[in-house]
């Protein structure tokens, strides 16, 4: 592995995969998550499960992400009962060899192949006793204080979001932009008086063409506002005009749904084209394409977040393993858990005060989530 994060004794260890599992669930959500691309009342996903010789077992998850992954939860089923599962199963190989099989073995489905990847290295640690953070090279006390999403809503909504969130004790906020100029100024101006001592991370979801971005961050910049980033305010495949807007205001940009690989982020920090890089595991297809941008990222001397869309815990807790282990990884945005009406499974992350750690146990910390929980779309 690249960078040299990964424990060597175990990343040449020998695994055989005894079988490849599936099974699919629907969770609702407390309240809708709003941005400029979607509106979500409930997750549909799928949790992978990798079996290895020896008896360990680990899991992964894909959630549906049809506005940025294309994927919805038939073709993440469709993916891991067809090339995927077909690719691992009954394989022999090191972690790298096996991971490197399952990025091969189609193209796109970045979800599922995420979902597969991180079954796999949960099995790995599970495999071997530790947490798979330790496996990853860090350390399974380390902390990172995270942030509250705040979605896309009415400016009262969104004030009244972000005062619970401070209240749970939230330093940070990340507000949903990018519908409209005057309608986001109100929206920030509401929630910065509802919150004043919060830092905010402000995330347009591609929502501003790169004049009105200059135009509405240098409005923030010129009224002081505590605004630490922000996050992908042009189109993916603007990279000329992310750059334009990079170059024009102070403060950091960060790119999102414009990275997707180490391709990407080699070409987006040759470009000049942002400050920042927002890695997250269903854009990477897993652990060692994350780890890829990491250190395209380390190596340029640019700092990353772990984020995530709206995923299951299981997803958010590989994310949390990574986001604890790679230096680059400085920020994160690892707040789904709470959104989820149901706290299952068990484990993985404990977040206190706004302040996230590990609970610690081998592989992930998770409890198996049994294939009748959260049944509703068709658990089977």
């Amino acid at each position: 592995m690249s960078g040299g994060i990964m424990e060597q004794s175990a990343e040449q260890a020998v695994l055989e995969v005894a079988a490849v599992r599936r099974h699919r669930h629907r969770a609702p959500l407390r309240h809708p998550f709003v941005t400029a691309a979607r509106r979500t009342e409930a997750v549909e996903y799928v949790v992978a499960e990798v079996e290895l010789a020896g008896g360990a077992v680990g899991q992964g998850s894909a959630a549906e992400t049809v506005a940025v992954t294309g994927e919805d939860a038939a073709s993440i089923l469709a993916a891991l009962d067809g090339p995927l599962g077909a690719a691992l199963r009954g394989a022999r190989g090191t972690i790298g060899e096996l991971s490197a099989r399952i990025a091969a073995a189609m193209p796109g489905a970045t979800s599922a192949k995420a979902a597969l990847e991180v079954a796999l290295h949960d099995a790995w640690a599970r495999a071997a006793g530790r947490p798979l953070v330790e496996l990853l090279g860090g350390s399974a006390v380390s902390t990172m204080r995270n942030d509250m999403t705040v979605s896309l809503e009415e400016p009262a909504t969104m004030a009244e979001r972000a005062r619970e969130a401070v209240a749970a004790g939230h330093e940070i906020l990340k507000i949903k932009l990018g519908h409209d100029i005057a309608e986001d100024r109100e929206r920030l101006a509401a929630v910065v008086e509802a919150a004043p001592s919060a830092r905010l991370r402000l995330d347009a979801n591609q929502g501003w063409l790169p004049e009105q971005a200059v135009e509405i961050i240098t409005g923030f910049e010129a009224d002081g506002l505590p605004v630490e980033l922000v996050e992908q305010p042009v189109a993916a495949g603007d990279v000329e005009g992310l750059a334009r807007v990079t170059a024009a205001v102070s403060l950091p940009i960060m790119a999102d749904e414009a990275v997707w690989s180490a391709v990407d982020a080699h070409r987006l920090i040759e470009a000049r084209a942002c400050d920042l890089l927002n890695i997250k595991l269903a854009k990477t297809g897993g652990l060692r394409g994350a780890i890829e941008v990491a250190e395209a990222a380390r190596r340029a001397g640019i700092d990353c977040m772990l984020g995530a869309m709206m995923e299951p815990r299981i997803s958010i807790t590989a994310a949390a393993h990574l986001a604890l282990a790679h230096p680059a990884i400085t920020m994160i945005d690892l707040d789904p858990p709470a959104w989820f009406a149901s706290a299952l499974p068990r484990g993985g992350i404990v977040q206190e005060r706004g302040v996230l750690r590990l609970s610690g146990g081998p592989g992930l910390g998770l409890e198996l989530l049994r294939p009748d929980v959260d049944a509703e779309g068709g658990g089977r």
